[in-house]
């Protein structure tokens, strides 16, 4: 069950200049683990780790375009505005692509362009939503 990011058209010249593309950005849940895949950026988990997915949105284009950003409030990750918070029981990697830092995140916030159908993917695979 594959999952394509949302792209307002503000957003795609800045994603394409890091390498960020429909090909190369998109959520996927399969075999028990989510996979997310937002250019040369991965985050990777078993689907019983996620704790909750909720709505969310608001968020400014300066805080959200280009690569994926960091929250100093609570060390998620955002994949793009404006969608589905996903939050992990575990913190998981992901903002760091060389995996060196040891930054693991409580949630991810993914910009997919259907919000609800991943949501109802997690519950049938068997996350807490």
């Amino acid at each position: 069950m594959r999952h394509a990011f949302a792209f307002a058209p503000s957003y795609r010249v800045p994603a394409l200049l890091l390498g960020i593309t429909e090909r190369t950005a998109w959520v996927e849940v399969a075999d028990g683990e989510l996979h997310v895949r937002y250019g040369v950026w991965r985050l990777h988990t078993a689907v019983d780790n996620v704790a909750g997915a909720t709505r969310t949105g608001g968020f400014a284009w300066l805080k959200t375009v280009g690569p994926p950003h960091l929250s100093f409030a609570d060390r998620g990750v955002s994949f793009t505005p404006n969608a589905l918070c996903v939050r992990f029981r575990t913190p998981v990697p992901g903002i760091d692509p060389t995996g060196l830092t040891g930054l693991r995140h409580p949630g991810a916030t993914l910009g997919v362009a259907d919000p609800e159908a991943l949501r109802r993917d997690l519950a049938v695979a068997g996350a807490s939503v």
